[in-house]
């Protein structure tokens, strides 16, 4: 095994040693132009968060939420849509039915709906700060709609939220599978 070691600093202690596996493989370790560390662990040899490049997502913010609560719509009315259940909210930015996350980033949210009644027009939307941002479905005779988009947040003021509109006003189907809105960071800014 060939290896190849380097002396330490000025008081002429320690080395580094570069150890070529015990293969009859060429390997090329080529460094960066750039100073810095190259490698390294945490005391448990886990990757942190802290250890990766910006533009990498990691562990950045997720949730989920539900209706649990009925909600009744008025007709041709875009109305936001409230969800009272929440299966996880990875960093405490889900609140009021409203994702404000704290980090800057691109983040893929989704949002689905399924009337209580009879079938009627759905239209869905993803709102951005207050605004319509994206339209979803838009169908006729329909029990169930959604909308999904990926859409930049900028750490600090930008929020999201999920809205719909029904043409014959009635109430929604709160349960965990049929009307729900979650989120997730895909990409750090």
């Amino acid at each position: 095994m060939s290896q190849v070691a380097i002396s330490g600093n000025a008081s002429g202690t320690g080395t580094l040693t570069i150890a070529a596996p015990n293969t009859n493989s060429n390997y090329t370790l080529t460094l960066p132009t750039n100073t810095g560390t190259l490698i390294t662990t945490a005391s448990t040899a886990v990757v942190t968060q802290a250890m990766l490049s910006t533009n990498v997502a990691g562990n950045g913010p997720a949730f989920s939420a539900y209706q649990s609560s009925s909600q009744t719509l008025s007709s041709n009315t875009n109305t936001k849509i409230l969800f009272q259940t929440e299966e996880f909210d990875t960093n405490n930015n889900f609140a009021s039915s409203t994702f404000t996350p704290t980090v800057a980033g691109y983040y893929q949210v989704t949002g689905s709906i399924r009337i209580g009644g009879s079938a009627t027009q759905v239209r869905t939307f993803i709102y951005k700060n207050g605004a319509s941002y994206k339209l979803g479905t838009d169908v006729s005779s329909c029990f169930n709609a959604m909308a999904s988009t990926l859409v930049y947040l900028n750490g600090s003021t930008d929020y999201v939220e999920f809205y719909a509109l029904f043409t014959t006003g009635q109430s929604t189907s709160a349960a965990a599978a049929e009307t729900w809105f979650n989120g997730c960071l895909v990409r750090a800014a």
